[in-house]
C-alpha cells in the first residue's frame, strides 16, 4: 500500500471545541477555522455552566455561532451540560481543541487535559497558540467594551457587534425604567 493510499483510506476524525462562547470572537472564529482543516468534523460545543451566569442563552449562544460558521461545512454547533469526557463519547470524538493564548492558559489547559486523560485514555487534547493579533482577546473584554457602548467590531464577527448592541440596549432600556 503506497503513502498515498493510507492518507485517503484514514480514520474520520472528529474533533470537539468546548467552551462558553459567551459571545463568541474573532480569536474562537481563528480556532475554530483552523480546526477545520485538520478534522474531518469539529464540534464547537457550548458549555451550559449553571455556576456562571451568561450575558446570551445557550440558543444565543449556539444560533450566532451558526451564524458566524455558516461558510464551513465540516463545523457543527451543539451545546452540553455534562462531563467532556462523556460528550465525546457521546460524539464519538476523539479529540479535544483548545485554543492557549498564555502561559497562564497552559497551565490550567494542561491541568485540564490531564484530568481528562485520566477520566479516558482515549481522548487527546490538542491545543492550539492563538493568532498573535487576538492574545490579548478574551468573551468577557469584550462585553465590558460592549457594555459602555465602545467599538467591538474589531474584536467579534458582525452578527455578534449587533447581538451585543441589543442586548445592552435591552438591559439599558429595562434598567432606567425600573428606577423611575
Amino acid at each position: 500500500m503506497s503513502p498515498h493510499q493510507t492518507r485517503l483510506e484514514h480514520e474520520y476524525r472528529i474533533a470537539v471545541y468546548p467552551g462558553s462562547f459567551d459571545p463568541v470572537t474573532f480569536g474562537h472564529l481563528d480556532i475554530i477555522r483552523r480546526a477545520a482543516k485538520q478534522f474531518d468534523l469539529v464540534i464547537v460545543a457550548v458549555l451550559n455552566n449553571t455556576t456562571k451566569s451568561p450575558l446570551f442563552s445557550v440558543k444565543e449562544r449556539k444560533e450566532l455561532l451558526a451564524e458566524v460558521t455558516r461558510d464551513l461545512p465540516n463545523v457543527e454547533i451543539d451545546s452540553f451540560r455534562d462531563l467532556l469526557v462523556r460528550y465525546m463519547r457521546s460524539k464519538q470524538a476523539q479529540v479535544i481543541v483548545r485554543g492557549i493564548r498564555s502561559v497562564t492558559d497552559f497551565e490550567y489547559e494542561l491541568q485540564m487535559a490531564s484530568t481528562n486523560r485520566q477520566l479516558d485514555e482515549g481522548i487527546e487534547t490538542v491545543f492550539m497558540m492563538t493568532n498573535p493579533k487576538y492574545s490579548y482577546l478574551s468573551s468577557s473584554i469584550v462585553k465590558e467594551i460592549a457594555k459602555f457602548n465602545g467599538p467591538v467590531q474589531d474584536l467579534v464577527p458582525p452578527a455578534v457587534e449587533v447581538a451585543l448592541q441589543r442586548k445592552y440596549a435591552a438591559n439599558t432600556d429595562t434598567s432606567s425604567t425600573i428606577g423611575s
